[in-house]
């Protein structure tokens, strides 16, 4: 028996509706997240990778398209679209003008314990920038 689907959604629910205690309520308080070269711990990295640096620039949408959980591991296919909010010169991503999107698409591999999430990691398939005119560039790994 693995990690209940219905958990996980509400987790990806609230996560898309920016609600910051998602990670309170979802995340061990020893989590650590490797995205790409990109590392960070605790609940603590969590809020502020996301309030600091990615949700002040950009709308960001996650949709998981694959669930597979076995014993204390989820697995995941996740398509993520970021929107950017505004013209910034020193975004996460580098320099953006509003509306231009980012789009992931990878694997998330999740370690459980005691019912949260302790481990984080995730695995680029493609990450592709798309400017104002519609014209498609893939980043490879954005950190």
């Amino acid at each position: 028996m693995g990690y209940p689907k219905t958990k996980f959604d509400d987790y990806i629910s609230r996560f898309n509706a920016r609600d910051l205690t998602a990670f309170e309520d979802y995340l061990h308080p020893q989590m650590h997240m490797q995205n790409g070269t990109h590392m960070f711990e605790g609940v603590e990295g969590m809020k502020h990778h996301y309030r600091d640096l990615i949700w002040p620039d950009f709308t960001e949408y996650l949709e998981p398209t694959h669930y597979m959980s076995e014993g204390n591991q989820i697995a995941i296919k996740m398509y993520t679209l970021f929107t950017a909010k505004h013209d910034k010169a020193d975004s996460l991503f580098g320099p953006v003008k509003k509306s231009e999107t980012f789009e992931f698409n990878g694997l998330i591999m999740y370690q459980v314990e005691d019912d949260l999430f302790k481990d984080i990691l995730v695995a680029y398939n493609s990450f592709v920038y798309t400017d104002l005119n519609g014209n498609k560039k893939d980043l490879g790994v954005p950190h």
